[in-house]
């Protein structure tokens, strides 16, 4: 991309809800980092005094639990006799080469009962006695019964589940001294929600916006992982709007639009000159969207840029939602999406595809968390539990077990989208098939990928630089995406599309 942008400072990480912005960022200039915004943001809140990594490092156990599910499991809906066979070939393999020698009876349902034999001579794997070997005899039962409670809610033998779930809330704590503790004490919550929900027929969560938006800004002070999706995202809508005079963004769930301040500086002070921005803000709350709106153009006001935000309290995929999103003659339309799973922010996923078709953006910037949110319940079960053990030893590697913007993170975010995954979702549950993987969705509907530019990457590792090395976290480019991810594990995928019509 042609022409020079200075690199801004990311003062807006740290702000409480809604607090006053402040319009005078630090600007510095970096003759290697021409057009992009590139920001030296400040360092992560990490805890000197804490290790590396814990001694429960439940993330490594899982992610060889997903490789012998992988191998054992079919991808087909469980029925009764199927599931029980193939759970206990799925628990012999990973658990029977590490257990205490004993033998557990399960009643699955239907008459069905699982006898699994626990001797220890069940596999050879060294990488399995390798990676057990870090869990303590605590931790890996409670990972074994939460298993056994998964296996019990795939067969609908819900009082069984629900006796191993007042287990669990015994024996794990969310204050537990490692990861393996507080993952299962999170997970047992969800499963016994879902349990409850099952008996009640009731599967819509009663969400409290400010709460949740609360702790996604924590998560954004503590962890590289939003920071990497707001601008890596915010690099490619700026070389999709180089000399462009007016512009339109569309968020498809802006919160409290934290990514879009170190945006708007770039816009303003780019060598062309400033462009006039429209925002399209799609949220749950009017209150909400009005008082993000307000913060956003006295923001932009400050700065001088010409800026309109226009409020939908709906779902993008709403079928009136089309009515209300208009693009006006000469704009050049960006729709971001950051995925996530704590409540569905836009809605049947064909009707958004419809939509976006319709709108035909200049780019789609879409990040997505590399979790599928389809399957059988089982399958979900060991995707969400291997992604989010690994997120929660990301947070155990960097703060101590006592830290309060830990739990508030663990507490108030991720246990809201395991609960989502786990106790509300499910095409069986919402009534409704949500996409496994959009990239390829949008592949098969008219929307050509673009690859992610060398700034993207230059700002990617800038941000992955405030976190010392000793921490994991990784990156990773390829197929025209960025993955950022810890250890071994990608957590969020970042792409880029335009559509046919704008090519």
């Amino acid at each position: 991309m042609k022409g020079e942008f200075e690199v801004v400072h990311g003062a807006f990480d740290f702000l409480q809800p809604h607090e006053q912005w402040d319009c005078n960022p630090i600007v510095f200039s970096s003759a290697s980092n021409h057009g992009s915004v590139v920001n030296a943001l400040p360092r992560p809140m990490i805890d000197s005094q804490s290790n590396a990594t814990e001694k429960f490092e439940v993330s490594e156990w899982m992610d060889h639990v997903a490789r012998q599910f992988s191998e054992t499991a079919t991808t087909n809906s469980f029925q009764t006799e199927s599931a029980v066979s193939t759970a206990e070939n799925f628990m012999l393999h990973t658990l029977g080469d590490c257990r205490p020698q004993k033998t557990a009876r399960r009643h699955y349902g239907n008459g069905n009962v699982g006898e699994i034999q626990w001797n220890g001579h069940q596999t050879n794997s060294y990488e399995g006695n390798r990676v057990m070997n870090r869990l303590d005899e605590h931790g890996l039962n409670l990972l074994t019964l939460l298993l056994e409670c998964a296996v019990a809610i795939s067969v609908e033998n819900l009082s069984e589940a629900h006796r191993m779930v007042l287990e669990l809330t015994q024996m794990a704590s969310p204050y537990g001294p490692s990861c393996a503790e507080r993952v299962v004490a999170y997970f047992s919550m969800a499963m016994s929600s879902r349990i409850m929900n099952s008996w009640l027929g009731i599967c819509t969560p009663l969400i409290n916006h400010k709460s949740v938006h609360g702790a996604f800004q924590f998560y954004n002070n503590i962890s590289p992982f939003i920071k990497f999706a707001h601008f890596t995202s915010n690099q490619a809508i700026l070389e999709a709007f180089h000399q462009r005079d007016r512009v339109h963004i569309i968020d498809l769930d802006i919160m409290q639009g934290l990514q879009w301040p170190a945006l708007f500086h770039i816009l303003a002070t780019r060598i062309e000159g400033p462009p006039h921005v429209r925002m399209t803000g799609m949220g749950s709350s009017m209150d909400l969207l009005v008082e993000t709106g307000k913060q956003l153009s006295n923001f932009a006001k400050r700065l001088g840029l010409s800026f309109e935000f226009h409020p939908i309290a709906k779902k993008f995929g709403d079928n009136e939602v089309s009515n209300m999103v208009q693009v006006r003659r000469g704009e050049t339309v960006a729709v971001h999406w950051l995925q996530h799973s704590l409540y569905d922010a836009t809605g049947p996923d064909w009707k958004t595809m419809r939509l976006l078709q319709q709108l035909a953006p200049r780019v789609i910037t879409l990040v997505e968390q590399d979790i599928t949110p389809g399957g059988s319940f089982l399958d979900r079960f060991v995707g969400t539990l291997h992604y989010y053990s690994t997120i929660f030893d990301s947070l155990g590697a960097s703060l101590s077990v006592d830290d309060p913007t830990r739990y508030r993170v663990e507490h108030g975010l991720l246990y809201r989208e395991i609960n989502n995954m786990l106790a509300i979702g499910g095409p069986t549950r919402s009534g409704e098939e949500k996409f496994n993987h959009w990239r390829s969705e949008l592949a098969r509907n008219c929307f050509v990928q673009v690859p992610m530019s060398g700034n993207s990457m230059a700002q990617a590792q800038l941000i992955l630089n405030m976190c010392p090395p000793t921490h994991g976290y990784s990156l990773i480019q390829g197929d025209g995406t960025l993955r950022l991810g810890w250890k071994d594990t990608s957590l969020y995928t970042a792409s880029s599309w335009t559509s046919h019509a704008s090519v």
